[in-house]
Parts: structure tokens; sequence; C-alpha cells
């Protein structure tokens, strides 16, 4: 199946408002819980920076960088395309366009028979600076065509346009470079560029800089950490990624947690950190910041994931404005070729010296994202920003696929950008589908401070009944009262009601009692086992 592009248009930075205009396309637009972009947009891989606006000199805006999802059967997409927020408005992100693209050499010729762009995984970008002041960046396209995979191209600004820089002048459909597969560039403070890359075994070098694409003889590095599939406790399979906090080198990485770990099957959809007084190593192991299974415990106390139980994931950390994040991808629905951009908060505690040590906190997988202080119960959300999900009984994955038993969320598309607000529900949606008997879907956190003390409250869910008696009762805290949860109220669906979106209604007026942030979880019951009692597409509190 080809990517479908037409809804990715390349445009110059110099044309952005012209574009917007054209599309009717509102500039900033308000997010900010997981997933923190549009539903609709699929961009995994995400490395995240702070880089001076462009257009506001002076001003700083964070860029995302990764993949892109449009394969649909299959990783990623022949293009990348970039969103970017202010430091101070992380929920409103900004659609950027196409940043890169390649399907022709230097002599204007096809790469392919059928005139297809080239298949781009994950990227990286690196900002340098002459001694004039002036900013180039580099972007490494993670180009997946033989003869092309160690592709360069830079521009003058951070979204673009980029060009291929590294062409090789004997072979005009190759181009001359070093780095593979995911690779990581990093320029340190003396000027030396160094790069990181490899799947299953890690490689490290220092970059050429009069290239920026070829390694200097005697400075590569082959395993300077463990593979996973050798012995040490790095276990390192792929997603480089580096920065220089203070006086060390911190390495992020995708790896595979061994098999009983965490009390759960070997995995490799965590991510994980080391440290550095150097960037060429010797490297000491961190921890896992961020398990994209949402690692919790059943009521016997038994180790489960709480969201899809396993699949890839590959990202970074970010300081913004004294707060550090982690940015990782969720897996959405029945494969992992729909993969969607998720944060999470974390501490960074660096202890400078030889001696010295980086401690970073693992992150929660939550449906909160940006919005830190609680999702708001008045705001309607699509269901598919749910970071729970269990099943009557476990979700199997078994690669590329996964086998849901219940709830999951289920990814959507758009043939072309959203005209108007990207983030409308009646594009931004996600359902969630094949809601079984015993099935829970849950939310964390919600903010009720705005829900205290007031009278009337009422849930109100959009769904799509599939044909069956079944009940929904709602809970915050936990699903399980034996655990705490406190069940607020019920939603009912009756097998004589359409099979047509439709709203249901539940009293929660027990709500008001409490106050602060709590998780919200709804428990399936349906009159027949196996079989779903509807699609849920969007739910808000009020009290109306």
């Amino acid at each position: 199946m080809k990517a479908n592009l037409s809804h990715y248009l390349f445009h110059a930075p110099s044309k952005r408002i012209a574009l917007a205009l054209t599309m009717g396309f509102t500039l900033q637009q308000a997010s900010a819980q997981n997933p923190y972009l549009p539903l609709w947009e699929y961009i995994p891989d995400g490395e995240p920076y702070v880089f001076e606006d462009p257009d506001c000199p002076g001003k700083k805006r964070v860029y995302i960088y990764g993949s892109h999802d449009t394969m649909i059967d299959g990783y990623c997409g022949r293009e990348l395309v970039t969103w970017s927020a202010t430091p101070d408005s992380l929920d409103h992100w900004r659609y950027e366009g196409i940043i890169f693209e390649v399907n022709k050499n230097a002599k204007g010729e096809y790469l392919d028979a059928n005139h297809l762009s080239d298949v781009l995984y994950a990227p990286d970008i690196v900002e340098m600076v002459d001694k004039d002041g002036k900013k180039t960046y580099y972007l490494y396209p993670n180009n997946q065509c033989g003869g092309r995979n160690g592709m360069v191209a830079k521009a003058d600004r951070p979204d673009g346009p980029f060009e291929v820089i590294n062409w090789s002048k004997d072979k005009p459909f190759e181009t001359v470079g070093d780095l593979r597969f995911d690779p990581a560039v990093f320029c340190d403070d003396d000027g030396k560029v160094y790069a990181y890359w490899g799947f299953e075994e890690p490689y490290l070098g220092e970059l050429d800089p009069k290239t920026m694409a070829t390694i200097i003889p005697g400075t590569e590095k082959k395993c300077y950490i463990n593979g996973y599939k050798q012995p040490g406790i790095f276990r390192f399979f792929e997603a480089s990624s580096i920065r220089k906090i203070k006086d060390k080198y911190v390495l992020i990485y995708s790896r595979f947690t061994g098999e009983g770990e965490f009390g759960l099957p070997m995995s490799n959809y965590t991510l994980a950190y080391a440290y550095s007084n150097s960037p060429t190593g010797p490297f000491t192991y961190g921890g896992t910041i961020i398990d994209g299974r949402g690692r919790d415990y059943n009521l016997k106390g038994t180790p489960i994931p709480t969201a899809t139980p396993d699949g890839n994931t590959h990202g970074s950390i970010c300081e913004i404005n004294g707060q550090w994040w982690v940015f990782y991808h969720r897996q959405c629905g029945l494969d992992e070729y729909s993969r969607q951009a998720m944060v999470a908060p974390i501490t960074v505690e660096v202890t400078e010296g030889r001696d010295g040590k980086v401690v970073i906190s693992e992150g929660e997988y939550t449906s909160e994202g940006f919005m830190t202080q609680g999702l708001n119960p008045f705001k309607r959300y699509s269901a598919g920003i749910a970071c729970y999900y269990t099943n009557p009984k476990p979700a199997v994955h078994k690669w590329p696929n996964h086998t849901f038993y219940g709830s999951y969320p289920k990814p959507t598309r758009q043939a072309s950008v959203p005209q108007g607000n990207p983030y409308d529900l009646s594009v931004n949606h996600n359902p969630v589908v094949n809601n079984t008997d015993s099935s829970i879907v849950g939310y964390k956190y919600f903010n009720f401070d705005q829900t205290y003390d007031v009278q009337n409250l009422h849930l109100n869910m959009t769904v799509l009944p599939e044909g069956q008696d079944a009940t929904i009762d709602i809970y915050i805290d936990s699903p399980y009262t034996e655990r705490g949860g406190i069940k607020i109220g019920t939603l009912a669906l009756k097998a004589s009601m359409p099979k047509t979106k439709t709203s249901i209604t539940a009293d929660v007026s027990s709500l008001s009692c409490y106050r602060g942030k709590h998780a919200l979880f709804f428990v399936i019951h349906t009159a027949k086992k196996g079989r779903s009692a509807c699609e849920i597409h969007d739910f808000a509190f009020s009290n109306k």
C-alpha cells in the first residue's frame, strides 16, 4: 500500500502564513494531553529540541523530529514532518509541514522506477554554529534504501526545507556517509561532533566536521555498551539519542528488558539511560526512564501491563523552562504501524565531577501529557487518550501484531490535513473498541477541584452501541474496590439501542465530595461474554 502524502504539503517556511490561510488551518491550536499531537497524526521516534525561532530572533521554540507512520502496512513513511510549540505554550502545537523527502538524486534523476520517495526511519538533527554565529541544521533522516543509509541533509532553519549534501560523485544514486540505523548526532562544547547508531549492537565515532557524514578514521567504537544478546545490564536494542547535561554525557536508548525483569516478559517497549564523563565512554547504566507497557499490579499482586503489552519505542529527554520531560511513543491499534507521540515529566539530578552520577526518575505512563495539573473534567476528550486498557485475559503481542481480548484504542486517519482546528473532536479522535465483559479503560489523571461541591454532576459519554445489554461502572482511584476504588456511577446500554453514535449519561453526584487529582476508570459488564458492548468515542463531565 502506498503512503498517502496528499495531506502533507511541502512548503517553504517563508510561505507559512499563506499556506495556513489557504488551508483554513489555525497556526496554533490547543492540546496538551497524551498523545500530545492530534490523534490523526502518527509521529513516533520523537527527538525534542529547543532552537531559536527563525521568525522571532531571540525567542525559542520546541521542535519535535520523528519518523512518520504513513506507510500504514509497515514502519514509518516517505517523508519527515515536524511540529513545534513555544516553551511557554506546550498546549499549543503548530504543524510545520514536510521538512524533508527525497525521490531524486543530485542530477534530478528519480531514485525509484515508480518515482516513490525513499522510506525514512527515526531521524536526528544537530545545530552547528560557525564563528560568525550563523546557524546550520544537519538532518540525519535514517534513509532505509541501500546505498543511501548514511544520507545527510542541511538547512538554514530548524523547520527546513532540508537538502541532501553528501551525494556520491561517482555513484549518483548513493550517498557518502558512515552512519547507519537510528543515527544520533551531538556537537560538544569544543566543537567536536560525535555520532551514535546501531541496531542490536551499538556504535559510536567522531564525525568529520568538514563532511558531517563520515567518521574520522580510528575513532569508531563497536559495542561500547553491551547489546541485548550479550552479557551485561545495558541490553541495548536500538534508538540511540545523546544529550549533555552539565559535565555528563547521557545516552538514551531502547533497551530490551530481561525475561522476568519487573515481573514481566522480555520487552523492548522501554527507554533506558546510561551516562559517562566522556562522549566516548565508558558508560554507567542508569535505569529505566519510561515503560510503554504501563506496569501495574492486578488484584493478586502480580505485575501486569495495563496498556499495549509490547512493541518498540524511541525518544529522548529535554529540559523546557526548568522542567525535564521524556518524549516517547505509544503503540495504537492492532499492529506497530500507528504510533503516537507521548510525553511525561521526569526529574534529572546530576552530581558533577569525576565520580558524579546522573539520576533520572522513571516517568509515569499517563493520559496527562503536558497537563501535569490533571485533565479538566469539563472538557470533552476522545476516549482514545486512555492510558489503561486491560482485558478479561491478557493481550498478546506477536510481532508486529497485537491481539486484544477486550478494550483497546483504534487508530483513525485523515485523507488530508484537517482544515480549521486539528484538535477538534470531529477529526481528533481514536475510539476505544472491543469493549468486552470485564474490560477496564482508564485515564490518569483528572483534576476534580473544579467539580468539588458542584451539584447535579453527570458524566456524558458518546458511544456506538453494538446490540447487547451492558453496563459501564465508573470508578475513581482504582477499578477495584479492594484497592481503594470508589464507584461514582453507572452507564447503561440496551440491546435495542440503534447501532449509531448516541449519548448516554450517568449521575455522578458523589464526585462532588472529592478534590485534586484522581484516576478515572470505566469497567465494562456485558450480558454476552466475548462480544463488545459498544465503541466508546468521547466523554465529559457536566453539571447540567
